[in-house]
């Protein structure tokens, strides 16, 4: 089993739900706290949310990686997750409801049969 903090590997269509919300939910609260700090000129805990924000989108963009490792496709198509909303949120969807790859391909082992999640 990979570590979830590498690129390499596939993980299941559950896995990338679960850490894409668990993901989604730090980005939305990292954004509402930043808004609150900035009109009260807190500058240190805007910065401190903006890393927070940062290292969130960064963790989703490797699990996005990994999961299209699981479709069979290249770590390029990431790319598409970055234009704003809301190409990138059809994208994610599309990661979320397309079956991955039965038994092994070019990038590893079935996820299925090695996951605990």
């Amino acid at each position: 089993m990979s570590s979830i903090f590498t690129p390499t590997g596939r993980i299941t269509r559950r896995k990338y739900l679960v850490l894409f919300m668990v993901s989604y939910f730090t980005n939305i609260l990292s954004l509402m706290l930043m808004w609150q700090s900035y009109h009260r000129e807190a500058w240190t805990i805007f910065f401190s949310f903006g890393i927070i924000l940062i290292a969130s989108i960064v963790f989703l963009i490797v699990q996005s990686i990994k999961r299209l490792h699981d479709i069979g496709k290249d770590w390029k198509y990431v790319l598409y997750l970055l234009i704003p909303p809301p190409v990138n949120l059809i994208g994610f969807i599309w990661l979320a409801a397309k079956p991955g790859t039965i038994g092994k391909n070019e990038y590893g082992l079935d996820p299925k049969r090695t996951d605990l999640v």
